[in-house]
């Protein structure tokens, strides 16, 4: 698992190359850009500029999170701001909106070398019916259509609603005949569902391009530093190490813990090193296993 962050950890803030350069410090080898506009203006292309040559002379990798927020939530945006813009909305005219802000996003990878962008199915709580269904087929159909030919893949999250518990995904997926789209397996909210960890991972690892990865206590999506929750982190580095080794692990940080630019240096290295400890601990138990 390749180590990543988002810049979700920041998004209370106005991104700029030294953010960029913080997460690089800490380790990242590839950076999740959370396209919210009083963040990433996605729309300014001086701005896009800019962080293509930032990403093109590092060689960090580029992955790209749908925009959440309508464009009156970025413009009049604080940390009270719920997401309304769902690909799911149950007026056209809402759906039709959000899929026009997804491109103006995506439109980034002219210019920065985004290679995946991840989409939420609808919002929380959001319920598996027809509906949901056909208007996921034709978000999907849509926006790989503008993706792919910059070279995007569009990958699925599972969120905390019905519309995308790995069966549904699934199950969408396979209507579609969408072999190219693949799954953002986010750990925390695999953590809260019913199911659990270890059964999305075995239902989903054929798909899963990405990983979010977070803690929390069980109850509540949290987004906290691995470690601070009760995620079993060693479970999860053997699931992981099922994987192809060139998924991305993204840290996908809450914002509103308000963390230092130094300290998220720190904490993204340290649960980095942590990550390689297990890996290794894992590489080794397997050697003596096929050595016994």
């Amino acid at each position: 698992m390749l180590p990543g962050v988002s810049t979700h950890v920041f998004l209370s803030q106005r991104l700029h190359p030294g953010l960029l350069d913080a997460l690089e410090r800490g380790g990242a080898r590839t950076i999740e850009l959370f396209a919210a506009r009083h963040h990433f203006d996605y729309t300014d292309r001086a701005v896009i500029r800019e962080f293509a040559t930032w990403f093109n002379d590092t060689g960090v990798g580029a992955t790209l999170h749908q925009p959440i927020f309508t464009r009156e939530q970025s413009e009049n945006w604080s940390r009270h701001v719920s997401p309304t813009l769902s690909l799911l909305d149950l007026e056209k005219g809402h759906r039709i909106e959000a899929m026009d802000e997804v491109k103006r996003a995506l439109d980034v990878a002219e210019l920065i070398p985004v290679s995946a962008v991840t989409l939420h199915l609808g919002l929380k709580d959001d319920p598996w019916d027809e509906r949901a269904i056909e208007n996921s087929l034709t978000a999907i159909e849509h926006i790989k259509a503008f993706a792919h030919p910059l070279g995007v893949k569009v990958l699925l999250e599972n969120m905390q609603n019905d519309v995308t518990t790995p069966e549904h995904l699934l199950e969408i997926l396979h209507v579609g005949h969408f072999d190219s789209v693949g799954i953002t397996l986010d750990v925390g909210h695999a953590h809260l569902s019913q199911t659990g960890l270890e059964h999305a991972v075995e239902l989903l690892r054929g798909r899963i391009h990405e990983i979010h990865v977070h803690d929390n206590q069980g109850m509540r999506d949290e987004h906290l530093w691995p470690g601070s929750g009760s995620i079993d982190w060693q479970l999860f580095q053997r699931l992981a190490g099922k994987l192809p080794a060139e998924v991305p692990g993204i840290l996908e940080i809450a914002y509103d813990l308000e963390e230092s630019t130094d300290a998220v240096i720190t904490k993204t290295t340290q649960c980095f090193s942590n990550q390689a400890r297990m890996e290794d601990k894992l590489q080794e138990s397997g050697q003596e296993r096929v050595e016994d």
